[in-house]
């Protein structure tokens, strides 16, 4: 890539071209970043047509009634497109007016060119090269670059394939215990890594990179359900760069608030609401199952928090992301679906950490009627929450018996540390120093070993 960044002209092209193969704005930001040589917050600006001072202007009207917003100014910008680093508060603004997220504009001065110098030839290649005229370097650079484009080794039938079995592994995925299903993840993701370790055609190498980003997250939730929790903060963050490289912004939002659900069940819970956060507003303009998704994992981490007012927000947000998606049909059976359980299974977190006992109950009570016979941990993470709900409304007993009822009807491969945890809240729901016969019965099933995992 030429370090020297090109002229707006340049940018203009790029953008027509890609506005007429449909490409988002985001794609061409990223097209313009790479080709142009400019930073990503410069290549979003020029992805818009914008010039310094109308995205200034429009910074100044995003910003009126912020109390920490900046005043923005043409020069100031530029400063800010040319590696000066603005304040937090600046950064928020730029993420709203290009509706993106920081990540997504790099503002610390960065490159996709490999910074580590090339390796220095060979004593052998520098003596053939010495006798080699301008014709045959470029000779020989046209046959390497040939032999490379050859090298693809996958077709769009084996890619299908590759589609279907994750498509399957999917559906697997909703009811099979954590355990055995990583095992049939690892498998596949084995080979779909194998084929995208060779140079492959470009829209080859984007499905792969597709198909290792759904795979990852679904390894780095089964292993967070079995309580390896560091291992499945790697395989998120291995499932956000594959997304990242593929360019789908609709998959780059899912793994996001797939990947909340770690902070959200194991802290902090300020990393749940900014991941779910940013996959919303990823999301923005393009209504379907991972809006509804995103602002339903929000609003249970607001819950959590306390935060009535923003929790109650983003879970209208959620139902009416959810309508939306209804009008085009939902997929039960899929781990990467948001049926309406899914949203009724947020919801009643909501609602159940608000205290908003008999509301939530009422919710759980629904989900529970959507759930088929043959399905995962879901049910069983409604009916603690209904204990919870017992527990704020002052029945510890009965709170109690419906936790240890829970958890011994699963099946002993879904007795997972995650379960574990939820089954544990019941008891922290009670009042302090809250004892009895159920309390202690709920106590000693938890504390039996549940054998290897």
């Amino acid at each position: 890539m030429d370090r020297v960044s090109h002229r707006p002209s340049c940018a203009k092209r790029l953008r027509q071209e890609g506005t007429e193969r449909g490409e988002t704005v985001h794609e061409i930001a990223r097209n313009i970043h790479i080709h142009c040589s400019v930073s990503p917050l410069r290549a979003q600006r020029l992805a818009r047509g914008m010039t310094l001072k109308e995205a200034a202007e429009r910074l100044n009207v995003l910003g009126r009634g912020r109390a920490a917003a900046p005043r923005v100014d043409a020069d100031q910008l530029g400063h800010w497109e040319t590696g000066r680093q603005p304040r937090p508060a600046t950064v928020e603004l730029l993420c709203d007016l290009y509706e993106c997220v920081p990540q997504d504009l790099v503002l610390a001065s960065a490159s996709l060119v490999p910074t580590a110098p090339p390796s220095p030839p060979s004593l052998a290649m520098q003596a053939s090269a010495a006798h080699m005229s301008l014709e045959q370097h470029v000779d020989a650079a046209r046959r390497e670059v040939d032999r490379t484009l050859a090298t693809g080794t996958v077709t769009a039938t084996q890619v299908d394939l590759l589609d279907e079995q994750l498509l399957w592994a999917r559906e697997q995925y909703v009811y099979t215990p954590p355990a055995p299903m990583l095992q049939v993840l690892l498998g596949q993701l084995k080979e779909v890594s194998d084929l995208a370790a060779q140079r492959q055609p470009a829209a080859v190498q984007v499905r792969l990179s597709e198909l290792t980003a759904m795979l990852a997250t679904l390894i780095a939730d089964a292993l967070m359900k079995l309580g390896h929790l560091t291992r499945a903060q790697s395989w998120y963050a291995t499932a956000r760069n594959a997304a990242e490289d593929s360019g789908n912004p609709e998959l780059r939002a899912r793994v996001r608030a797939q990947a909340a659900m770690l902070p959200y069940y194991y802290g902090p819970l300020e990393a749940a609401v900014s991941l779910s956060r940013e996959a919303r507003i990823l999301c923005r303009g393009r209504p379907g199952a991972t809006t509804a998704f995103s602002s339903a994992a929000e609003a249970r981490a607001l819950a959590k928090l306390g935060n009535t007012e923003s929790a109650m927000a983003a879970l209208r947000s959620a139902r009416a992301a959810f309508e939306q998606t209804r009008d085009r049909g939902t997929v039960d059976n899929d781990a990467f679906g948001f049926p309406e359980r899914r949203l009724r299974l947020y919801e009643s977190g909501t609602l159940t950490a608000l205290g908003q006992t008999s509301q939530a109950r009422r919710v759980q009570e629904a989900a529970l009627r959507l759930y088929p016979a043959k399905t995962g941990i879901d049910p069983a993470l409604l009916h603690f929450e209904a204990a919870i709900c017992l527990a704020h409304d002052g029945s510890p007993t009965e709170a109690c018996q419906l936790a240890a009822a829970t958890f011994l009807r699963m099946v002993p491969g879904q007795r997972t540390p995650i379960v574990e945890k939820r089954a544990r809240e019941v008891i922290e729901a009670l009042p302090p120093g809250k004892s009895g016969r159920g309390v202690r019965e709920l106590r000693e099933i938890l504390a039996r070993p549940t054998g290897p995992m």
